[in-house]
């Protein structure tokens, strides 16, 4: 065990292992397919030990550094084995329960998460209130031990094939400041009161949900921190959303982008400032993201620093797939394939997880000291 807490070890048997395993995905595109593969994917490296690495061993891990969940995902995704997306709601919420869950409910849920039992989701957005968090309206009232949840929350990723949902509610008083006012709790969505609407997008996927709550009753066990202390929550787990997680996805758009090579190769085309350029564009954001997973080696909190990696990761990918529509002419327009699928996709790069505009207003205000204006 000791030799595998290093990482290019841990690579190493890794990329061995995953050479004498077969799994390889079945011929099932849909969104339900890629979770259901996600599901099958995680039960085998949770069983084989390997994605237990890098999580507390209270939480049902065996402990290491968090570079070895990157690892991971890196080479797991890198192969095709599964799609990025997923990676992000078990990268953000198994932290977000380990810290604020009770121990008893962290050791009893996050090994469900990390071995793919279950799938979970984050009700933070609502139709009123998506860069601005500290504005939502959904609340939740305590009676007789209890708390009544009513509201709606929308933009909730995955809520349609989820068991639970990390959700941010308003707990306090009028005179309550807003940031003071909101509190978490950790929900299953079948608890009656709860409807859930899939959204369908414009490249033709339903991964995004509306949700419901209508006098939804949660146990006051299920409360994630204090009440009142939503709003640190959301700020711790936001980073996660630009950190570990990033390893999967940069794997993805590698892998995406050696594709476009050996399309331009079939072609005889000779490109290569193009291609240049994205190379650049991708290298940059991995050694970014480098410098953030050693930060979180060392023990550091992640922070407003990591704007700078969703800045960076959302022009990678917009460039890839701009570069995808110059050198194959037509394929973005007229084909019904991957590769108009994921530049329409794409062009969310700058929206989901924060927009670019409040990721730069971040920087310039948090990292650059600039002032509001």
């Amino acid at each position: 065990m000791t030799d595998l807490l290093d990482p290019a070890a841990f690579r190493a048997a890794l990329q061995a292992w995953l050479g004498d395993n077969d799994l390889t995905p079945p011929d099932d595109h849909s969104l339900e397919g890629h979770l259901r593969q996600f599901a099958r994917v995680q039960r085998a490296l949770y069983d084989g030990g390997w994605s237990r690495y890098g999580w507390p061993e209270h939480a049902g891990g065996l402990g290491g550094p968090a570079v070895l969940r990157a690892i991971v995902g890196e080479e797991v995704v890198g192969r095709r084995l599964t799609e990025p997306g997923p990676y992000s709601m078990l990268e953000v919420l198994a932290p977000t329960m380990i810290d604020y869950a009770s121990p008893q409910l962290a050791a009893e849920m996050v090994p469900r998460l990390l071995r793919g039992d279950e799938q979970w989701c984050q009700g933070f957005s609502e139709p009123g209130s998506g860069s601005d968090l500290a504005s939502l309206t959904t609340r939740a009232v305590e009676k007789d031990g209890r708390w009544v949840i009513n509201g709606q929350k929308v933009w909730t990723s995955f809520a349609q094939y989820s068991h639970r949902c990390i959700l941010l509610t308003r707990t306090g008083d009028a005179g309550t400041p807003d940031h003071q006012a909101i509190t978490a709790f950790f929900v299953d969505l079948d608890t009656p009161g709860i409807t859930v609407r899939p959204l369908r997008t414009m490249h033709g996927v339903d991964e995004f949900c509306e949700v419901y709550f209508d006098d939804v009753v949660v146990d006051a066990n299920r409360m994630l921190g204090n009440p009142g202390d939503g709003w640190r929550l959301a700020m711790d787990l936001l980073p996660y959303e630009r950190s570990t997680c990033f390893w999967q996805r940069i794997a993805y758009l590698y892998s995406r982008f050696d594709a476009l090579i050996e399309d331009v190769k079939g072609q005889g085309q000779s490109v290569d400032a193009e291609l240049g350029e994205v190379y650049l564009a991708l290298h940059t954001l991995r050694c970014r993201s480098l410098v953030t997973q050693q930060r979180l080696a060392d023990g550091m909190k992640l922070g407003p620093d990591t704007s700078v990696d969703k800045v960076l990761l959302a022009g990678a990918e917009q460039l890839l797939y701009d570069t995808v529509r110059d050198l194959r002419p037509g394929t973005i327009e007229l084909d019904d394939d991957e590769w108009r699928t994921e530049f329409l996709y794409s062009r969310a790069a700058t929206i989901y997880g924060g927009t670019a505009e409040v990721q730069r207003n971040i920087i310039a205000r948090r990292l650059l000291d600039l002032g509001k204006e």
